[in-house]
């Protein structure tokens, strides 16, 4: 073959391997396998390199454009549909509150009427919209202490850059130990989130996001007043809870009946309590959580237990006290759950176990009082109604903690 025609294979080689998409990869392929056994070795290897070469700079050219294309469409949606946020601090200083909101220009001229939303960049007309905006905001902003604080917008900045509008706020002589927040300030968005940031005195202690669907939350200063705070509600809390739980009341009604001195009876009630505070405890700071499907059913088969001690137990030792304290520890467990749900303020954690267990033994003492009395007084009247009164109450705790267990093992809510 002479050399020009092995040069006009190599050309068209050269060519056809710039065809690698669709039929013309297919056409190339065959073309250069029908050609390829015409050219020398060192033609061959000048085809490879030339092919690779431009089939990868194809590749690298397609993958640039894409780029592209996804960088001008991410920068047109981010300017068109800026992301959806919020951000407000709280600071507590000098015996009252002040702080500011940043909030994008395009939500605020959405909901002030505003079209286009950058004109609200223009410091005139960001001023003359200020108090129409304060008062639109106002309503949708929670700050509560023992009643609704009343917020004074007192400047507005334009951030040309992140194209946004600053308002700074003041609410003086407030320092409540105990501030609900919430905010839902552009209900028209169900994306919107507002962060909010916690400052006593300079120093950060909380950090917050809220949304369409967040529930109030309360913050408890770091101070006596929020100590107090804290003590007012997880006192009441904990004395709530025990009165509303009959299983923890039965519990309790089942180590009772037997009656005895009023120095054992309390004996009984503070080894529950320091069982359910060492179980409250570890499972509030998250080291141990065992999951209700355990405990719920655990707790009523303690139930069983106790009633079923008090008719084979005789005149044996009493261990009701450690009895308490055993399956003191399976209920704290079952106080955490609801506490957990309740919520536990991070920055007064301590004072809120505290509380509670104390409002818990506020109101197992009540009970005590009430159930301990009653049956004092029957044992008074007839020891042998005393003694039917407790043999008939404790089949009523057997069969009540029975049934407990087979609905939550069985028929979970």
């Amino acid at each position: 073959m002479t050399r020009i025609r092995r040069a006009a294979l190599t050309a068209r080689g050269a060519s056809l391997a710039s065809h690698r998409d669709g039929r013309g990869a297919q056409l190339a392929r065959r073309d250069e396998e029908e050609y390829r056994e015409y050219l020398t070795e060192e033609q061959r290897s000048q085809l490879g390199c030339i092919a690779r070469r431009m089939q990868r700079d194809w590749h690298h050219g397609l993958l640039r454009l894409v780029l592209a294309a996804l960088m001008l469409t991410a920068a047109s949606t981010a300017y068109a549909h800026p992301a959806p946020f919020s951000y407000l601090d709280v600071v507590f200083r000098n015996g009252g509150i002040d702080g500011t909101l940043v909030i994008h220009v395009i939500d605020a001229a959405h909901e002030l009427g505003i079209s286009p939303p950058e004109r609200l960049l223009e410091n005139a007309v960001a001023e003359e919209a200020r108090e129409r905006l304060g008062a639109l905001l106002k309503p949708r902003l929670l700050l509560r202490g023992d009643r609704r604080l009343d917020l004074q917008w007192t400047s507005l900045e334009v951030l040309r850059d992140d194209a946004a509008l600053r308002l700074k706020y003041w609410i003086p002589n407030e320092n409540p130990g105990a501030l609900a927040l919430d905010a839902n300030l552009f209900p028209y968005d169900p994306l919107h989130q507002t962060f909010i940031n916690i400052y006593e005195d300079g120093a950060l202690k909380q950090q917050l996001i809220f949304n369409a669907d967040s529930k109030e939350y309360v913050y408890y200063a770091g101070t006596t007043q929020g100590a107090l705070a804290v003590m007012r509600t997880f006192t009441a809390s904990g004395i709530h809870h025990i009165l509303i739980g009959p299983d923890h009341i039965l519990f309790l009604v089942g180590l009772l009946l037997l009656g005895g001195r009023w120095t054992a009876l309390l004996k009984i009630v503070s080894f529950f309590t320091i069982g359910h505070s060492v179980t409250l405890s570890l499972a509030a700071l998250n080291l141990v959580t065992p999951p209700a499907t355990i405990i719920e059913p655990a707790i009523a088969l303690s139930i069983v237990f106790v009633g079923a001690d008090n008719l084979v137990r005789g005149e044996g030792r009493d261990l009701r006290a450690w009895v308490a304290l055993v399956f003191g520890l399976v209920h704290g467990f079952g106080f955490a759950n609801v506490l957990r749900e309740f919520g536990l303020p991070r920055e007064a954690l301590g004072w809120s176990l505290f509380s509670f267990n104390v409002g818990v033994e506020i109101g197992q003492i009540g009970i005590v009082l009430i159930v301990a009395s009653l049956l004092e007084a029957v044992r008074r009247r007839s020891a042998f109604a005393g003694a039917r009164v407790a043999m008939a109450g404790s089949v009523v705790v057997i069969a009540a903690g029975a049934y407990w267990f087979v609905e939550r093992v069985f028929f979970p809510a």
